[in-house]
């Protein structure tokens, strides 16, 4: 059982954390466990606080792929409308308090607005049962994980996944405190792997780099698709032929550079004819600067990110001289079903 902390969550008092006695029925730790005592999930209580989209894209992927039972979760939230929408669809237990939510929990999945991440919030996680070995899960933006240190625990994740994790096809990129076991590193990897496919990075910084990537980076395909749409519309087309023409392109575009492993200059080249129409419309492209608004966007992304960890966004082209990484991409699991990936990241300034 677990509840989410939703946006609505107020900055001022402690008491929005409490709600009014309801006729809601809750279950101690022990009864938790011993009610689902047969039932097999990865750990035997996952804590949810807040029940927003990204919440959920976590917690249903898990439910589904049999990673987690849903009896085995537990939710918060302040909304008791959106945390009961979330219990009905899903099957989750809920929560009255954050205190009980967290209680005995072997991992604490965070998932609230970074502006909730207050005092208060922080106090009424630290009232709870806060095992040793628990570990908690951010999946917030630019926050880093020295933050969580206040909410009194020792082993904390941080994790950026995007919002297709909702149909099991999201990326998600991570990395986590050094005193995570092994196996526990492995728990980690099973859960966020559940979502579709993750990446575990060394070095957290590079977090902040892949919100702009696969964090933000649906937004910037759905408007794509967005703007494809509405100019076959504005040719003739239905709508809904214009969305299946639109959709069909991008999966199979997607699914063919993935498969044939080219470079995507060689594969647009491949389709672009000399003085043909694909010629033509990439000139237009090329004369908006389609390149420059999609890098400005996503230092723009970056940079936003760093701000909301109260870090330095001085970076990007024209701004500061940001050192180049290496990156060695390895395999962080000796199970072949794992589709999880580790960067390992090494930075040498240019002098």
């Amino acid at each position: 059982m677990f509840r989410l902390v939703t946006s609505s969550i107020s900055r001022n008092t402690t008491s929005l954390f409490r709600k009014p006695a309801t006729c809601r029925i809750s279950l101690s730790s022990a009864a938790f466990s011993d009610s689902h005592a047969d039932e097999v999930g990865v750990f035997d209580k996952i804590a949810c606080i807040g029940t927003g989209k990204m919440a959920q894209a976590v917690i249903e992927p898990m439910i589904k792929k049999g990673v987690q039972p849903a009896s085995k979760f537990m939710v918060y939230d302040v909304s008791d409308k959106t945390m009961d929408a979330v219990q009905e669809r899903l099957g989750v237990q809920t929560s009255g308090s954050l205190k009980e939510v967290v209680d005995d929990a072997d991992l604490v999945i965070c998932a609230v607005k970074p502006q909730n991440l207050n005092p208060a919030f922080f106090g009424e996680i630290r009232k709870g049962n806060l095992r040793d070995d628990s570990i908690f899960l951010s999946v917030i933006a630019g926050k880093r994980m020295e933050v969580f240190d206040q909410a009194g625990f020792n082993k904390i994740v941080r994790s950026m996944p995007n919002t297709p994790a909702m149909i099991g096809q999201g990326m998600t990129v991570w990395s986590c405190t050094p005193n995570l076991t092994q196996d526990e590193r492995k728990k980690i990897r099973q859960v966020l792997s559940s979502c579709g496919k993750s990446m575990y990075v060394d070095d957290e910084s590079f977090i902040d780099m892949a919100t702009s990537i696969s964090g933000s980076g649906p937004a910037y395909i759905f408007m794509l698709m967005e703007a494809m749409i509405d100019a076959g519309v504005h040719m003739g087309f239905p709508r809904d032929k214009a969305t299946t023409l639109v959709y069909h392109t991008m999966l199979g575009s997607t699914l063919y550079a993935m498969e044939s492993k080219e470079h995507p200059a060689i594969l647009r080249n491949n389709v672009t004819s000399p003085s043909g129409t694909t010629a033509s419309a990439i000139y237009e492209l090329e004369n908006g600067k389609l390149r420059t608004v999609i890098k400005d966007a996503m230092w723009a992304c970056y940079r936003r990110s760093l701000e909301m960890g109260d870090h330095d966004s001085n970076v990007g082209p024209g701004r500061f001289q940001v050192a180049e990484p290496k990156i060695t991409l390895s395999t962080d699991s000796d199970d072949d079903s794992d589709h999880s990936s580790r960067i390992i990241i090494s930075t040498e300034n240019k002098e």
